[in-house]
């Protein structure tokens, strides 16, 4: 097999995209990169880098908020400057960059907290498709929140600048919003009571791999393979045969709806593009190029992570390799160790082992620091990958943020396992974050397993004692496993008070 690198370099050879590289520069003319626009957030309490283009040698001056700092722009025509740490401030400012007499200017700024979001669909979904809209509309004057939506697609290269605008929170505005994000973040305003930005970097239907970057990828021994397999089927794609299929399959798919009309059955799904779906996802690293870093180093307070679905079926078994490497991959190229939370897959009917593994990888994953976790198992939905109820997922990541990030007293997870033992004929699990105690829903608690040293797992019988779960089972004698929640669509019903439902796990001696 040809050298990893050499494959990822084929990428790029082979690709159609390039790299967004800003021209057109005048004599004396100063741009800034585009995620400094109108109507940004600024993080407050952080050193702000900001960062734009200009002719070689050029000095530029930037000036905002009683600062003004110079830069040299280098051969590249990049220049950077790093305001010091900013107060949170809700009234408008203007940003402006100096160069030869002749000005730039960004209006409309605000200084707040500035939180990423990124994933695939869940992530992606607006206030448009989530419940409740024209309530939500009703709901949404908030001049001192805004969204930008990373507008830029998958690439072979690490691109240099980024794409799209930010939008103030209004009812005509706000059904174009990232659901997930915008529930979230309208807590954090409501709770902290100052501007908040909101950076929307997402793609449906896509892997956690097109999100981090190759050469991480192929510096982790657990993954190196994979994403060499990646990358050699990604060069090897023939587009022009892909193009010529989906066209016949489109044929014999129209020919199949109207055969389905005029009996009366329902029509079947349109094939899908397998040359949109490469150009969607891009090869290992391709969304991160595209969408991520041309964000770097933009100061945000924090990550939240809304994906897994496209892993669910493969390899699963990787995803807390994959998660883990994201974060702490993120955090090196920012320079800056943020929190970061992730939302674990909710109850949806899907079968194999895939899904259920998933968020045991995602529940193993909080042991990297400053992590968290939304749990979800109550607020999906059976039959569809994409549950509208937005607004308990969003919740559940604010109380997390609020509690752990802010210092608020408040409920930051449902129970999570912390230990457990046996003890004769029973096991015991120790739950961490009962906050008021562990709580059985609604009846007895049910969504308990234990198994013995023949793998086979029998429903078990569960109490709660304090802090604790004891399970036992009539049909194992000397338990070597417990798992709860473990289905796609699992009947289950451990809370703590305040009424947040335990994640889904598996442990064994």
């Amino acid at each position: 097999m040809p050298n990893a690198f050499s494959l990822l370099r084929n990428i790029a050879l082979t690709a159609i995209l390039v790299a967004i590289v800003p021209t057109g520069l005048s004599a004396g003319e100063v741009k800034f990169a585009n995620i400094f626009s109108d109507h940004m957030v600024l993080q407050r309490d952080k050193r702000v880098p900001v960062w734009g283009w200009a002719g070689t040698g050029d000095t530029v001056a930037v000036t905002f908020a009683g600062q003004t700092k110079t830069a040299v722009a280098g051969d590249d025509g990049k220049w950077s400057v790093v305001l010091d740490p900013l107060k949170a401030d809700a009234n408008p400012q203007s940003m402006v960059a100096f160069l030869d007499g002749k000005i730039t200017e960004i209006q409309d700024v605000l200084v707040g907290e500035v939180w990423l979001g990124s994933g695939q669909s869940n992530m992606a979904m607006t206030v448009a498709r989530s419940l409740d809209l024209e309530k939500e509309k009703a709901a949404a004057n908030l001049p001192t929140l805004r969204h930008f939506r990373e507008a830029s697609t998958a690439s072979p290269t690490a691109q240099i600048d980024s794409t799209g605008t930010w939008e103030v929170c209004t009812p005509d505005t706000v059904g174009g919003f990232s659901a997930t994000l915008y529930f979230c973040g309208r807590e954090l305003h409501r709770e902290l009571g100052v501007p908040v930005g909101l950076i929307n970097s997402s793609v449906g239907g896509t892997p956690i791999e097109s999100w981090i970057a190759g050469d991480a990828q192929l510096a982790e021994p657990a993954l190196k393979a994979d994403v060499e397999a990646a990358a050699q089927a990604y060069s090897k794609f023939d587009l022009a045969a892909a193009k010529t299929k989906h066209e016949d399959d489109l044929k014999r798919w129209q020919e199949q709806v109207r055969s389905a009309k005029k009996a009366g059955k329902k029509v079947p799904t349109k094939p899908r593009s397998t040359v949109d779906d490469r150009n969607r996802k891009g090869g290992p690293g391709g969304l991160f190029n595209g969408k991520i870093s041309p964000l770097i180093p933009y100061a945000i307070r924090g990550v939240l992570w809304y994906q897994g679905e496209a892993n669910s079926r493969d390899k699963a078994n990787l995803y807390g390799a994959q998660l883990s490497l994201l974060v702490t991959d993120w955090r090196s190229r920012w320079n800056d160790e943020f929190p970061v939370a992730w939302v674990q897959l909710p109850n949806f009917d899907r079968d194999g082992q895939g899904w259920m593994e998933v968020r045991q990888q995602m529940l193993e994953t909080l042991k990297l620091p400053k992590t968290g976790m939304a749990i979800t198992t109550d607020v999906g939905d059976a039959k569809d990958i994409h549950p509208k109820n937005k607004q308990a997922v969003g919740k559940r990541l604010s109380m997390w943020a609020l509690g752990t990030v802010y210092g608020k007293s408040v409920a930051t997870s449902g129970p999570l396992p912390a230990s457990h033992e046996v003890s004769g004929e029973k096991m015991n699990v120790s739950f961490s974050h009962t906050d008021a105690g562990l709580v059985a829903k609604d009846g007895e608690l049910l969504g308990f397993e234990l198994c013995g040293k023949d793998g086979v797992w029998h429903v078990a019988n569960a109490r709660i004692d304090d802090d604790e779960v004891v399970v036992t089972s009539d049909s194992v004698d000397a338990p070597v496993g417990v798992r709860y929640a473990w289905a796609a669509n699992p009947v289950c019903n451990l809370y703590n008070g305040a009424g947040l439902p335990a994640s889904p796990f598996r442990l064994s001696e």
